[in-house]
């Protein structure tokens, strides 16, 4: 192990959540938690303001809302995450060629391999650069730790938390460890702590008295010798930067048990597909099937099948699925279904026994003289998921705070804008439209769905501008009903149109379909048994009396 701390870990502070937080004015200082809102949704991430109420990762939704009900409860924005995280990545590999990425928001950096640290003082110049880089080109803040190897490292960073650097200089890393509780190292989950502490070891003082022979009674030869290792803050695992995957894989956690055999069956089609095309994107294939079912009790079965060579057929993936489908019982119900491959390699073999059996090809009837006219399928209302991006042709960018009982209400603002104006619409308002998220930094007016020909001071959550000699208190002009909807910038000193005060009242079919317009401070959320819990916003607040809610 080196003595200079020159690896650096870095973790991204409630990554998801305060991207969330930044790119949305009204949620800065507030509870935030982003994860899945169904029924059997997960946390994701949670703010640090969350956090205060007992929020975590990997906490059910609803235990989360019991805890939170106040909280802003958003769907995760995975391609904005990804993006971020690619500036992330791409200021790191400045700093060193060895960058080992550990998820989206979390990486370790040999800070000697790229010549940018080789003593405690350019180590921590190199990290005090990073964090403000980090801030300047994505707005967001990170914890960086150092330390000479990557256990101490990643338990600087934790220290750190949240906006900080932790620097463990070489000779103090016992000391340092001793009393903390074993639950600190790495490798230590929950069911290692609870042995160790039934065995009488609580603190990493006591793991490392135990003595190797005894952590290896009590957990094994590879994992008592490591833990004993690191107990003595010995830690000699590299940073590497290309890891290799192992399996790809893809699951699905359902709101409802499935008890259809037949949907189930198609279920597990739709999962080989998707494993596919991941496979593919990925360049490789494989050689071993693997199908996971979670039954109605919670008891997970996992079932394999490996072919004579690797393939990325989807049609042999989706008959070798299909066939373990056949060995399990889904008689009591389904809750999650996954479909993997392993044995990865970057070459397909053509494996004649592995080979899907060739289709049979049915005729297709003549065509009749008699034109049969299709069925029209049923319109479907459009979905509208909180959190979820979108722009209005007359209000330009904003976000999803909540849908239900046909209606969606949006708040628009920007990231840099103060916090924004919301408005409830009909759930099929055809100026209303799904968008790609705004970035961060910068000016985002740049971006192409922002709405042009808007001037400056016009812009969503900046102060309206008044006319000269008129007074700034007084109620601004209302246009007439009669204008288009779409229009050239609003005049200097007028508001957008409001729309009807009720639903009792529907508006004409050339005005904009607003239905009411809240107060910056107001919460405006469909509330109601009847709406459905995925597509609230918040926990808590009133819906406008406008909307009729």
């Amino acid at each position: 192990m080196r003595n200079t701390p020159t690896i650096l870990h870095l973790d991204m502070d409630a990554f998801f959540a305060s991207v969330e937080q930044a790119s949305k004015p009204s949620l800065r200082g507030k509870a935030v938690v982003v994860g899945g809102l169904g029924p059997r949704g997960v946390v994701a991430t949670a703010s640090y303001e969350a956090r205060v109420f007992g929020v975590h990762s990997a906490m059910p939704m609803a235990q989360a809302r019991r805890l939170a009900p106040n909280a802003a409860y958003l769907v995760p924005r995975f391609t904005l995450y990804r993006t971020i995280s690619e500036q992330v990545m791409a200021l790191l590999r400045e700093l060193s060629p060895l960058v080992e990425p550990l998820s989206l928001d979390e990486a370790f950096v040999d800070l000697e391999a790229g010549g940018t640290a080789w003593d405690e003082e350019s180590a921590r110049r190199a990290g005090q650069k990073l964090r403000a880089d980090i801030r300047a080109v994505t707005g967001l803040t990170g914890s960086v730790g150092l330390a000479a190897s990557k256990m101490l490292a990643k338990i600087a960073s934790e220290q750190a938390k949240p906006d900080g650097l932790v620097l463990i200089e070489p000779g103090t890393e016992r000391d340092m460890l001793a009393p903390m509780p074993v639950r600190t190292l790495p490798g230590v989950g929950p069911a290692t702590g609870d042995h160790l502490r039934r065995a009488g070891i609580t603190t990493v003082q006591e793991l490392a008295e135990a003595g190797e022979d005894e952590l290896v009674r009590l957990l094994g030869k590879a994992h008592g010798q490591a833990l004993y290792a690191m107990a003595h803050a010995r830690d000699e695992r590299p940073v590497v930067a290309e890891r290799e995957a192992k399996s790809v894989s893809v699951e699905d956690t359902y709101d409802v048990d499935i008890h259809d055999r037949l949907r189930v069956g198609l279920e597990v089609q739709r999962l080989a597909d998707r494993c596919v095309r991941r496979l593919r994107g990925a360049g490789l294939s494989g050689r071993t099937i693997v199908l996971k079912v979670r039954r109605y009790d919670f008891s997970t079965l996992t079932r394999s099948e490996t072919l004579r060579g690797p393939t990325d057929d989807p049609v042999v993936i989706r008959e070798a699925a299909a066939r373990l489908l056949d060995s399990v019982d889904t008689t009591g119900g389904v809750r999650l279904l996954g479909v993997g491959v392993s044995g990865l390699a970057d070459y397909t073999q053509e494996d004649l026994f592995a080979q899907a059996m060739p289709v049979p090809v049915v005729e297709e009837p003549e065509e009749t003289a008699v034109a049969v006219e299709a069925e029209r399928p049923e319109p479907v209302e459009r979905q509208w998921r909180a959190g979820q991006d979108v722009r209005h042709a007359e209000y330009g960018p904003g976000w999803v705070q909540g849908s239900g009982l046909g209606r969606v209400t949006v708040r628009f603002e920007t990231p840099q804008s103060g916090p924004g104006r919301v408005r409830t619409f009909f759930a099929d308002d055809p100026a209303l439209e799904s968008a790609d998220p705004l970035p961060l930094v910068g000016d985002h007016f740049s971006h192409p769905l922002a709405r042009p020909g808007t001037p400056k001071d016009d812009r969503h959550g900046a102060p309206p501008r008044t006319p000269e000699g008129s007074d700034p208190r007084a109620e601004p002009p209302v246009p007439e009903e009669t204008r288009p909807r779409v229009e050239p910038p609003v005049p200097e000193g007028s508001q957008a149109e409001e729309g009807p005060p009720a639903l009792e009242e529907p508006p004409a079919p050339e005005g904009p379909r607003a239905l009411a317009e809240s107060p910056v401070e107001e919460s405006s959320v469909l509330e109601g048994s009847h709406v459905a819990e995925e597509s609230r916003a918040w926990g808590g607040g009133r819906a406008p009396e406008a909307a009729g809610a």
